[in-house]
């Protein structure tokens, strides 16, 4: 996807960055108002997502994707766990309190593919052996994934081995996703598990964590 910003304005309590998010070689896109404000210690981010254009297909995750240093490797959350979890995917899940590192959260299947998705989760903490990094609460919740490597890699991937660590941790925090289906070997994704291009508003907030 392509990213570009269209306006940047900054007032006395917050910072509004209104971007178009869209793939290459087509007309449609994505607005998107990025709307900033800090209190208390925290960060807190808005969004606001407006199709531009009729979008046929479904989009394949809607939230945001940012880098954290690669020293954040330990990661606590309250959510569904300790396994992954995907909207059409998650019987094996429970809603609880879990801890692994980075490493320890990716799904090591033998041809690479999306993997990894913790759903549900009211807040997240990355960390470092002293316990400093970054805490990220939902409003309710977020889906997120954490790899050392980007999406575009794990797509890129034929084998586990292409997999190889950068010198950041990629953090995606989701809003929705569109589900897995089985169409490998069944139906593909049920119609309550698609994930179509519509308007949508969804809030994360950081706060950082001092160790």
């Amino acid at each position: 996807m392509l990213h570009r910003a269209d306006a940047i304005e900054a007032g006395p309590d917050e910072l509004v960055v209104r971007t178009r998010v869209a793939p290459a070689a087509t007309r449609l896109g994505l607005f998107v108002t990025y709307r900033w404000t800090a209190a208390g210690g925290a960060l807190r981010l808005t969004a606001q997502v407006s199709p531009d254009g009729t979008w046929r297909l479904p989009l394949p995750r809607l939230g945001l994707r940012m880098a954290v240093p690669a020293a954040l490797g330990n990661v606590e959350w309250f959510g569904l766990g300790p396994g992954e979890a995907y909207p059409d995917s998650r019987r094996a899940a429970r809603a609880g309190r879990f801890a692994a590192t980075v490493e320890d959260l990716q799904t090591p299947y033998v041809f690479p593919q999306e993997n990894g998705n913790r759903a549900q989760v009211r807040w997240l903490r990355l960390t470092d052996a002293a316990g400093a990094g970054l805490s990220v609460a939902g409003d309710p919740v977020i889906d997120f994934t954490a790899r050392r490597w980007t999406t575009e890699d794990l797509d890129a991937a034929r084998h586990p081995a292409d997999l190889r660590p950068t010198d950041r941790i990629w953090l995606n925090l989701d809003y929705a996703q569109h589900g897995l289906g089985s169409a490998s070997c069944g139906p593909g994704v049920l119609p309550a598990y698609r994930l179509p291009a519509a308007p949508a508003t969804f809030t994360v907030v950081f706060r950082p964590l001092a160790g």
